[in-house]
């Protein structure tokens, strides 16, 4: 019986894992993928990794940030932007006649923590004794958290191993581009991590629910 429940629990972990996949895939090619906060267009491709995460565990979470870096790597290779050398091996540095395979880790490391650190976060706040209240608070934690890695990751790796070609492409001296991460982080990372923490309080309290309904 118990091989059997195992079997019936991997099944369902599989299926709602590739829900989440096509849900990725999905954002990231299409408009969807992006919220108008009037200031910036924040992406919401992260948040079926991060609501994975939550729900499936670390491992299924760290293969849908795995699916996150290879939609990222495809959209940077097939239709390149003036960051596209940091994110794919195949778009050249900015004075040099090819890439970097650097670019890989940009592209997959900070993806595949988004996976990861959101059921740590949440776990670690599950100590506590939680209300209804503190529960959707916890969630808006681990939602922020597993942005916030994305954004702080990604821009620091960017920072590390292609300081002196986002100065190039930049057209700015090396000294000020730590100042232009900080920017960037402020500007696009606090609106994404916020909204992050609302949605993924929202959907995984609505799934913790059913979950409790079906049981």
């Amino acid at each position: 019986m118990n091989g059997i429940g195992g079997t019936k629990t991997g099944l369902r972990k599989f299926v709602t894992a590739s829900v989440f996949t096509g849900l990725i895939f999905l954002l990231a090619f299409t408009p969807f993928g992006f919220i108008n906060l009037v200031v910036i267009k924040s992406t919401v491709i992260h948040i079926p990794v991060i609501v994975g995460s939550l729900t499936l565990g670390p491992y299924w979470g760290a293969f849908l940030g795995a699916m996150f870096g290879v939609t990222s790597l495809i959209i940077n290779s097939t239709a390149p932007s003036l960051l596209s050398f940091a994110f794919s091996p195949l778009i050249p540095l900015p004075g040099a006649p090819g890439g970097s395979l650097w670019a890989l880790v940009v592209c997959f490391v900070p993806r595949v923590l988004v996976g990861i650190v959101p059921w740590h976060a949440d776990r670690l706040l599950q100590k506590f004794s939680f209300t209804k209240k503190t529960r959707l608070l916890s969630l808006f934690i681990s939602g922020a958290a597993g942005s916030l890695t994305n954004t702080l990751l990604v821009m620091h790796l960017i920072y590390f191993l292609f300081g002196n070609s986002y100065a190039a492409v930049r057209n700015v001296a090396f000294e000020a581009v730590y100042g232009l991460v900080l920017g960037i982080i402020m500007a696009n990372g606090i609106p994404e991590a916020i909204l992050a923490g609302v949605l993924t309080s929202s959907i995984r309290k609505a799934m913790e629910a059913r979950e409790k309904g079906r049981n």
